[in-house]
């Protein structure tokens, strides 16, 4: 059975998702290197496992949280889709399941907001996973630049903390933010995030759950 640890020492993976961080940084977009690659791994896989899932569906939502992003590499521009190929031909290749490898694939090529959707259990959890990582240390550019500029880097620079609590009794998801007003509005982020937050919802829906945002402990969703 293939394990997210011998994916993540694949040679071929290291090289794509080097450069996938390479043309993300060139581009001046927030961080999308190993650091959001593990986070989201993790996340993705606590998400199904809190509902109860079979462990080899948590698996699944782990390896497609590592790699759902290295579409990257390609180009930013239908990173979802080029990613999601990218991922099937290097998991065949290193013995996964055809089947198993397609499952990845799906969630890899739905995760983002533009047009992903929630399609399966792992889609659903890589959506939420990936959306809820808003933080200042995946901003790169100067202080100055962002105040300045980027809205969306602002946003990220005035997160103190995101993270996701899963109540499988009330089915709820629950994103929780801690954020910096003097950085950033609460109508700031909704600017920025509100498309992001209705596919959350609709993710939330398909595992049969309620998703709700707290931003600095008030309930806004």
């Amino acid at each position: 059975m293939l394990d997210l640890e011998t994916i993540k020492a694949d040679g071929e993976v290291e090289a794509v998702m080097a450069m996938s961080g390479k043309q993300i940084e060139a581009l001046g977009f927030t961080e999308h290197s190993r650091r959001h690659a593990s986070i989201v791994s993790k996340w993705s896989g606590e998400i199904l496992r809190s509902l109860g899932a079979p462990e080899e569906r948590v698996r699944l939502a782990e390896i497609a949280g590592y790699l759902h992003d290295m579409g990257n590499c390609v180009n930013r521009m239908d990173h979802a889709q080029s990613g999601a190929i990218l991922a099937y031909k290097i998991l065949t290749r290193l013995g996964m399941e055809p089947i198993d490898a397609a499952e990845v694939m799906m969630a890899i090529g739905n995760h983002d907001e533009q047009f992903g959707s929630p399609v399966s259990d792992i889609s659903s959890a890589l959506i939420i996973a990936d959306k809820a990582d808003v933080h200042k240390s995946r901003v790169k550019k100067s202080i100055d630049d962002i105040l300045s500029a980027d809205i969306h880097d602002r946003v990220n620079l005035a997160a103190e903390r995101s993270y996701i609590r899963t109540d499988r009794e009330a089915g709820i998801i629950a994103l929780h933010i801690e954020i910096d007003t003097s950085i950033c509005s609460v109508m700031d982020y909704f600017e920025i995030y509100f498309k992001r937050m209705q596919l959350c919802r609709r993710a939330a829906a398909f595992l049969k759950c309620r998703f709700s945002l707290i931003i600095n402990g008030t309930v806004l969703l």
